[in-house]
């Protein structure tokens, strides 16, 4: 276990005098990558018509995937379900590295700040080719004529739209690491208690905290992602709605 005193990310490696960092979230975050890479490729060799353990496993990932993304955004824009499943699987996982006693690789602005610009891109990129650059814009003016617009709606619009990576990476942020501090807290706590009676198993830190566990390294691991991931799949769907919404005037 890490001590209270330092909560931010371990420097494995460092270069031109400490300028460039290679922290534990990095080298965790790549880990975790090429593992999750490894067993979906896993996963899905040999396919056969009559599936096999493995197969039916990569079938109900799959189809998992597909239905929440088709249900959340409709079936015009299955399209995204890759990535709705790569940011959900990996923010899952990255999420529950505190049951191996790692720390959780979300516990790192850094990470979140990275998924949530990710996500950002990936909106108003969409945004802007479902409506095409100049239809964006009198949109960002709406309701009022562009000349009055661009003073007054579009700079609020702007503000709107960068506000959606922050709010998704201090969320997804600000509740992992929260989860973290609380079990870090609870097992300083019950180490020294078992310190203090001076028992020759640690019980108190094997048994005890098992219920934490329970609901911050699996339960509440699982709902961020699928809040972050939910997020993501609502926020891409409404601006191509609109532009739908707008064609169908």
């Amino acid at each position: 276990m890490e001590e209270l005193s330092h909560f931010g990310p371990r420097i494995v490696m460092s270069f031109f005098d400490g300028k460039l960092v290679f922290t534990e979230t990095v080298l965790l975050g790549m880990i975790l990558a090429t593992l999750i890479a490894v067993f979906l490729v896993w996963l899905a060799k040999d396919l056969k018509k009559q599936p096999s353990k493995k197969q039916i496993v990569a079938e109900f990932i799959v189809e998992f995937i597909y239905n929440l993304t088709k249900n959340t955004m409709g079936p015009h824009n299955i399209v995204f379900a890759p990535y709705i499943g790569t940011i959900f699987i990996f923010i899952v996982l990255g999420n529950m590295l505190g049951m191996l006693g790692l720390r959780p690789v979300t516990t790192d602005v850094n990470t979140t700040f990275a998924l949530s610009l990710l996500t950002f891109f990936l909106i108003e990129y969409n945004s802007i080719k479902s409506m095409g650059l100049k239809k964006k814009f009198l949109h960002m003016c709406e309701p009022f004529p562009v000349y009055i617009g661009a003073f007054t709606m579009f700079p609020l619009k702007i503000i709107e739209a960068l506000s959606r990576p922050v709010s998704l990476g201090f969320r997804l942020f600000g509740n992992i690491l929260g989860g973290f501090i609380v079990m870090e807290l609870i097992f300083v706590a019950l180490a020294g208690l078992s310190h203090m009676l001076s028992l020759q198993f640690p019980f108190l830190v094997a048994v005890l905290p098992l219920p934490a566990n329970l609901f911050f390294d699996i339960f509440e691991p699982v709902v961020q992602a699928y809040i972050f991931t939910m997020l993501t799949m609502v926020f891409i769907s409404m601006e191509i709605l609109r532009h739908v919404g707008n064609e169908s005037h």
